[in-house]
């Protein structure tokens, strides 16, 4: 108990010294407050390889608003959890060193009109690689959270990100892209620890658009699965379908 707190101490540590060196980059573009959107029809709702919508379709807008390395959003999706409403809010910087993003910023995930107090915060940090030209993309991300759900104490989730653009279009109208993700969630109270992960292929389309198909699954059994979702199904292997635009 003591060791986790003391993690936390250090994240929050790591936060406030990484907003004061976010202050203290230098202008690497011209900063300009932009409002972006975007739209998308889910097949279910996955959130770590596991079912938010009880394998059930997911409709989820977002709003994202920048002004050079501060980021902030708001997204939203029908889910299985409190009255079947979440709306998560986040806010951040991300600068640039090179090739290499940082980011770092506050999560909050919230489900107005639950009967239980189940929102809470993740805090995340993380790096990203990309090279002008390159058709590989990596990440490595940290989500730490002071109480899960309010209900599993504190959490961690580490995961490393790999993305693959092909160079030719296919039928000269979709630009496809590979990527895959492999995670490991922890928890404090109850629910047991767990390996996630996914691979898919992307195809943009139209500039705007975009459709997705992703294999998802974990190591949890039925039970595991059923203490931490509420579904023992919840955690199976699936393939998903996403349709998402962008505006």
């Amino acid at each position: 108990m003591a060791r986790r707190r003391e993690v936390g101490i250090l994240k929050l540590g790591i936060l406030t010294a990484a907003l004061a060196l976010g202050l203290a980059f230098p202008a690497q573009a011209q900063n300009k407050l932009t409002l972006t959107g975007s739209a998308q029809f889910t097949t279910d709702y996955m959130f770590r390889s596991i079912t938010n919508t009880n394998q059930l379709p997911a409709v989820q807008p977002e709003f994202d608003l920048g002004y050079g390395i501060f980021w902030a959003y708001m997204w939203g999706s029908n889910t299985q959890f409190g009255e079947g409403i979440e709306i998560d809010y986040g806010a951040g910087i991300s600068p640039k060193w090179g090739n290499f993003t940082f980011t770092i910023g506050g999560l909050a995930y919230t489900y107005p009109g639950a009967n239980n107090d189940i929102d809470y915060f993740e805090l995340k940090s993380g790096v990203a690689w990309a090279r002008t030209g390159s058709q590989w993309n990596f990440g490595l991300t940290d989500y730490w959270s002071n109480d899960n759900f309010q209900v599993f104490g504190q959490s961690n989730a580490i995961e490393g990100t790999i993305g693959y653009a092909l160079k030719n279009k296919w039928w000269n109208f979709f630009s496809p892209s590979i990527s895959g993700t492999v995670g490991f969630q922890s928890y404090e109270e109850i629910a047991s620890d767990y390996v996630y992960w996914n691979a898919g292929l992307t195809l943009g389309f139209l500039n705007h658009w975009s459709a997705d198909v992703r294999y998802y699954d974990t190591d949890y059994s039925k039970q595991e699965c059923l203490i931490q979702n509420g579904n023992k199904n919840g955690c199976d292997a699936r393939a998903v379908g996403t349709l998402k635009v962008t505006f």
